[in-house]
């Protein structure tokens, strides 16, 4: 089977950052801007971001919604660590039913060699009926070795679950 090299027409995806502070307007929502502008270059027509604050029961429904609008990507940026406050990845899980761990395990060492406390991040990766659910850390930084994983999956990813070569 040849590789999938070109994002299937029409994709969509879907930006939600999880943040307290962005979601109060303390400060911009960078990371969900870098995050949106690295899937419009990837050739995805992009909704969002969405700023929610760190609430499991607010990121499940709005990512919910996205599945439910079809769209064929929904990446998260924000509440992945540590802090009692980060509920994003339990908020995923909710929504996903089949996880897709390599995908996590490989943005978790995007940013090893460069930031050793990447490997703190709990996001997760999984898909909900035909989109790709995943969540990436809450820093430009995180966000751009996120991309740098993502980007050379996704179309293939994107083609599989619309049926691919599996109708």
């Amino acid at each position: 089977m040849a590789a999938v090299s070109e994002l299937p027409a029409g994709a969509r995806a879907v930006v939600v950052t999880a943040s307290n502070r962005a979601s109060a307007g303390v400060y911009e929502d960078r990371s969900g801007q870098a995050l949106a502008e690295g899937l419009r270059a990837l050739g995805f027509a992009v909704e969002g971001p969405h700023v929610r604050p760190d609430d499991a029961e607010a990121l499940a429904a709005v990512i919910r919604e996205a599945v439910a609008s079809g769209a064929d990507v929904v990446l998260t940026t924000g509440g992945t660590g540590l802090s009692p406050t980060d509920v994003t990845p339990e908020a995923t899980r909710a929504v996903i039913e089949r996880e897709a761990p390599g995908i996590a395990d490989a943005v978790r060492r995007a940013g090893e060699a460069q930031v050793p406390t990447s490997v703190l991040s709990r996001g997760i990766a999984g898909t909900a009926g035909r989109t790709l659910v995943v969540n990436l850390p809450g820093s430009t930084g995180g966000v751009r070795d996120g991309l740098a994983v993502l980007g050379p999956l996704l179309p293939h990813v994107v083609s599989q679950l619309r049926g691919g070569d599996h109708t």
